[in-house]
């Protein structure tokens, strides 16, 4: 699968500097849109979705804070730097206040907002991720990891500690073969031959919480580890 590119919602009344800022985005592999003020910023936003925003403070039409309220009310999640000329503390209070993620300061080097940007982006990602390791799709089940509860239809089920992670293990590997080894360090912390009876023992017990859904089979690879395989998928 290729690589999305992030696209980024620029918003600086400034045309030089905007143009400036727009082709370097470009040159950094990202997807940048330039607005001139406030108003046609908060149009472009509700018309597109985007990774990043970067919006100046002082903007014709509606300034970089309120802006940045309005945005957050669409979408809470969605990072916001600010450019501004303005340097003092209660400034920079106000604009993380509205929740920003960054505050650069006019006149700055573009290098270095590419790499807050990045630096930006990277958080996001990796943000996203960990929610999405909260839940995890498995055929017609769904792990809740954070609760230790496998959903079926309306119908759920409380997992012990063990159950869980071992689960979990599998999951993320999906259609892979995960050594006994790495399950057994990973859930048990340890690999030897007692708790290695006790992975077998568990084994048994995902396959029968499993057993709903028909497409779902744990594969035992013989002589290495087991692959959790989903047909459907």
């Amino acid at each position: 699968m290729a690589r999305k590119i992030p696209k980024i919602l620029i918003v600086e009344d400034d045309k030089n500097m905007g143009y400036l800022v727009k082709e370097n985005m470009k040159l950094a592999k990202l997807e940048p849109v330039l607005c001139t003020n406030g108003i046609d910023g908060l149009k472009t936003f509700h018309s597109d979705t985007f990774d990043l925003c970067i919006l100046d403070i002082m903007l014709p039409g509606k300034d970089g804070l309120h802006l940045a309220e309005e945005i957050k009310k669409t979408n809470k999640n969605v990072p916001i730097i600010f450019l501004t000329a303005k340097s003092l503390d209660e400034d920079k209070i106000a604009g993380f206040k509205v929740g920003c993620d960054d505050y650069v300061t006019k006149p700055f080097n573009i290098e270095e907002l590419l790499l807050r940007i990045q630096v930006v982006l990277n958080r996001k990602t990796k943000q996203e991720n960990e929610i999405d390791l909260k839940v995890i799709l498995i055929g017609d089940y769904s792990l809740n990891c954070e609760e230790r509860k496998l959903h079926f239809g309306e119908t759920s089920k409380s997992l012990s500690t063990k159950e869980s992670e071992l689960l979990k293990v599998l999951a993320t590997n999906k259609s892979k073969v995960v050594s006994r080894s790495k399950i057994l360090t990973t859930v048990w912390g340890q690999d030897d031959f007692y708790v290695s009876k006790s992975l077998d023992v568990y084994l048994n017990k995902i396959r029968k919480l499993l057993i709903n859904d028909p497409n779902i089979e744990i594969q035992n690879v013989h002589g290495f580890g087991y692959k959790l395989y989903v047909k459907s998928d």
